[in-house]
């Protein structure tokens, strides 16, 4: 218990710290855009349509190289599971991360970024000889991930990324593995 707590916290700071601070980037400008915006709101769109689950994303752009980004999934997998043969996930997950872009490209931009994740919920299945087995899928996660974004006009962007992060729960750890991976493709808008 102790452990979710200080992770919420944790998150809640770094919401705090992102909305609550003026950056002022190299130019001399108080409000950081990149291409003439400072937020993006965007949906995962490939594993909307593959799994069912809705992830969304909201990045606030803190100066032309960097940005931080908030996440929420609504029926998030074990990295790229699906819910065959009697399987269902009742898991959300809230994820912090911090992205750094590369190049100065306007059409499409690399970037890397550390992970922070807190997951919520438990994953069903069939027991053998009759019954349901649930698994706790409670777990802090830490990792890092990639991406490229393109820009399709002004305010549309969209790109593929992918993830690895090591769990800290020993009951998802022994159902599952403690790696898991997660990729997409988002599609976002800017303003």
């Amino acid at each position: 218990m102790k452990k979710i707590i200080f992770t919420l916290t944790l998150i809640l700071a770094f919401v705090v710290t992102g909305f609550s601070q003026d950056v002022i980037s190299s130019s001399g400008s108080s409000t950081p855009s990149y291409g003439g915006f400072s937020n993006e709101i965007h949906v995962n769109f490939l594993n909307l349509i593959w799994f069912g689950s809705l992830e969304v994303g909201y990045e606030r752009y803190l100066s032309d190289d960097h940005s931080l980004e908030f996440k929420g999934f609504i029926n998030d997998r074990f990295g790229i599971n699906n819910e065959k043969n009697g399987k269902k996930y009742k898991t959300n997950s809230l994820q912090a991360s911090l992205n750094f872009y590369f190049g100065n490209g306007n059409s499409g931009r690399f970037f890397l970024f550390p992970l922070a994740k807190l997951r919520l919920g438990d994953f069903e299945e069939p027991a053998d000889g009759g019954g349901v087995q649930t698994t706790d899928m409670t777990a802090f996660i830490l990792g890092a991930g990639a991406g490229y974004k393109w820009e399709l006009s002004k305010n549309f962007a969209f790109g593929p990324f992918a993830s690895v992060g090591r769990n800290f729960s020993d009951d998802v750890s022994d159902r599952f593995a403690g790696i898991e991976f997660n990729a997409g493709f988002n599609l976002g808008y800017r303003f």
